[in-house]
């Protein structure tokens, strides 16, 4: 079995991913660690959701830092706000028993830039941030991006499929120079074909991961036949079976997510709901409640979930079919993370059942019905 030591990861990160449960290098790590340790030079990584790729990324972007050096030298994108304050605060638990100080700090949208702002002119070395923050900072000339040696596109495709191309392409521009580009994304659209086109060298390395299974093969996919007067009776159903389990339930809009909540809430499960029009505030009081487990189940919208990465999901539940293909390639790596297993099941009423036959075809799964 290969172990971190053998990838050439120092004993002390070693101790603090041991800290984290992290102890046997996931298929993505051990093939990027090794190589993103040793090369300095542009890379490709393609993976599913839930593999492991801050841990590739985020231990070789460490290794670079030179810290008598107190310039930004790495930026890493992400989506969401989500995975940016989850991207930072792994990589200063994996900085716990290193010698030197590291300072990562974190920006997005939806606090004060002016905090963040005043955050930056402490010394930091790494800057994680969303795409649209990054760039309102940079035109306000209140970061300096120049010294930059890596910049690493986290979640390539889901950037994209939010609308931030522009945004990415200001900010590759904008750090153009002596530096080198790591991406990592689940597919490679055209768009993205297009970004390593114009800033990756030709030759970057390339590692893919199971790329034939668009969807983590580890999930187990179900599909239930109800009505639209019994689909809510059918979930509780299945929830009240799962009374040891912990799962997030996708509603394709904010009104339906919201009175799905109260219906359940009203059966006295214990859940809670992330949709769009909430405050950031609310938002964040409900990730923190389902984090500590205090929250069994959450219900979302596509959108609102972005980015959610909580351990030991067991279940995902589909109230209605989503929009767009993508949509459930996002929704179902939202279980079966760091090799676990996990199921999607799907509530679909009978005029649905040609879209699960679809989303088998381009998705190379296959569903199983289920009665409850």
């Amino acid at each position: 079995m290969t172990t971190f030591s053998d990838l050439g990861v120092h004993k002390n990160y070693i101790k603090g991913l041991k800290e984290l449960g992290i102890k046997v290098p996931t298929e993505i790590q051990e093939k990027t660690i090794p190589f993103l340790l040793e090369n300095k030079s542009d890379f490709i990584g393609l993976a599913q959701t839930g593999t492991g790729k801050t841990v590739a990324f985020g231990l070789p972007v460490l290794n670079l830092i030179n810290v008598d050096d107190d310039n930004v030298q790495a930026l890493i994108l992400s989506p969401t706000r989500e995975l940016v304050q989850q991207i930072k605060k792994q990589l200063f638990k994996f900085t716990k028993y290193i010698d030197e100080k590291i300072f990562v700090e974190a920006v997005y949208g939806g606090e004060k830039i002016e905090r963040q702002i005043n955050n930056l002119q402490r010394i930091t070395h790494v800057i994680v941030s969303t795409p649209g923050r990054l760039v309102d900072l940079i035109e306000r000339g209140d970061v300096n991006l120049k010294n930059i040696k890596t910049v690493v596109l986290d979640e390539a495709d889901e950037m994209l499929s939010m609308g931030f191309k522009e945004d990415i392409n200001r900010i590759l521009k904008y750090t153009s120079g002596d530096r080198n580009t790591w991406l990592f994304s689940a597919t490679m659209p055209e768009e993205i074909r297009q970004i390593v086109k114009r800033y990756m060298n030709i030759n970057a390395k390339r590692v893919e991961i199971n790329t034939h299974n668009i969807v983590n093969s580890n999930i187990t996919h179900f599909f239930v036949k109800t009505t639209l007067k019994d689909k809510t009776n059918d979930i509780a159903d299945f929830l009240d079976k799962r009374t040891s389990e912990r799962g997030i339930i996708f509603c394709r809009t904010k009104a339906g997510a919201r009175k799905l909540c109260k219906e359940l809430k009203d059966e006295g499960f214990s859940i809670d709901v992330l949709e769009g029009d909430m405050k950031q505030i609310d938002r964040d009081k409900v990730m923190r409640a389902f984090k500590n487990e205090s929250l069994q189940y959450l219900i979302s919208t596509d959108v609102s979930a972005r980015g959610i990465d909580v351990k030991d999901i067991n279940f995902v539940v589909h109230h209605q079919l989503p929009e767009q293909l993508s949509y459930y390639t996002h929704r179902s790596g939202r279980t079966a993370r760091a090799g676990k297993t996990g199921i999607s099941i799907a509530f679909i009423l009978p005029n649905e059942l040609e879209k699960i036959h679809q989303i088998q075809k381009d998705l190379q799964i296959k569903f199983t019905e289920t009665k409850l």
